[in-house]
């Protein structure tokens, strides 16, 4: 009877064991385009049938759990929020298993999402599955009296000079429009920094910072917003208003309470009115033994639940071990 019963427990590890390594290997085998960039935008159009209209802009939740989720929840019962915008860093990093754990988190919003590439969203090369998934690196789209520009900067240094003549060409556009939008991950200027001692957490490539910065000015802009930096920043930048929005869930670390908190951004269109509403979420206190520890437990808390069945394979890998280990003593003891 006691062979028999460490049979079926061998026979249920195994078969345990089995699915899990199905569940890790996966993610790195499909290879099914999403296309959600395309598919959010027609759902854009087909769903705001007004120039009255909010969108919600976030960033940098980095595959946070708690705060995106409370995010997406606030989205999802917010019926005036057309869609959602993320400015980028959606995961730590381009692990097939991250995205593929991302992609079930906004599949529980039911409202459009558009992303904003990052650096850590194309880090390790993630550039291909990002590809996949969303669509292309940097592309635009319109809604009503809105133009929305989409750009690439996830390479922490520059715009490309292919992407700048892009740019020109869609601005021109966005000039049959009452306001125009536009996003990138990595602000062109840090804030924080004086303009002297840039660049600091930003564009690397000063030069083709400030090329950019000469091209945005001959046009009218309602915003510009960035992620890249883990809080809240705004102002204007030689008289272009932006909101550096990295709030999302990833890890804070400053104890600024004017900034470092975790927050998204409603954007409310009305007629020729534009508001920006912050929406702050529950933070950690700000000082720095809370800080820390919220950051270990952010970071153990989704190790844990993004590598849940890797987990469950290397704890049943070890208990087939374990028994295998324990028959041969036992047979050597005989």
């Amino acid at each position: 009877m006691k062979k028999f019963t460490e049979k079926l427990l061998i026979i249920f590890v195994l078969i345990i064991s089995l699915v899990s390594l199905i569940k890790i290997i996966y993610p790195f085998i499909n290879d099914q385009d999403e296309n959600i960039i395309y598919n959010s935008v027609q759902k854009i159009n087909n769903s705001t049938t007004t120039d009255d209209f909010s969108f919600v802009v976030m960033g940098d939740n980095k595959n946070s759990i708690s705060t995106f989720s409370k995010i997406i929840k606030d989205v999802n019962n917010d019926d005036s929020i057309k869609f959602i915008i993320n400015t980028g860093d959606m995961v730590f990093d381009g692990n097939p298993i991250k995205y593929s754990f991302f992609i079930k988190q906004i599949k529980t919003l039911n409202k459009p999402f558009l992303p904003v590439c990052g650096n850590h969203d194309v880090a390790d090369g993630g550039t291909d599955k990002y590809n996949m998934l969303f669509g292309p690196l940097y592309y635009s789209f319109n809604t009503k009296n809105s133009y929305f520009i989409v750009l690439n900067n996830s390479n922490e240094e520059n715009i490309d000079l292919w992407q700048m003549k892009w740019l020109i060409k869609k601005l021109n556009e966005s000039k049959k429009f009452d306001h125009t939008f536009i996003f990138m991950h990595v602000p062109i200027f840090d804030p924080r920094v004086k303009m002297e001692n840039q660049p600091g957490h930003s564009m690397k490539n000063l030069n083709n910072a400030k090329k950019l910065m000469s091209i945005l000015k001959s046009y009218k802009i309602d915003k510009i917003f960035f992620g890249h930096i883990h809080g809240y920043y705004k102002g204007n930048f030689e008289g272009i208003p932006y909101i550096v929005t990295g709030g999302g869930g990833a890890e804070l670390v400053g104890s600024n309470k004017n900034h470092d908190f975790y927050h998204y951004i409603k954007v409310t269109v009305k007629n020729n009115d534009v508001t920006y509403d912050v929406h702050k979420l529950n933070s950690p206190d700000f000082n720095f033994i809370d800080r820390v520890g919220a950051f270990l437990w952010l970071y153990l808390y989704a190790f844990i639940a993004i590598n849940y069945w890797a987990i469950i394979f290397a704890l049943s890998t070890l208990l087939i071990l374990i028994i295998y280990l324990k028959n041969i003593k036992s047979k050597n003891n005989k």
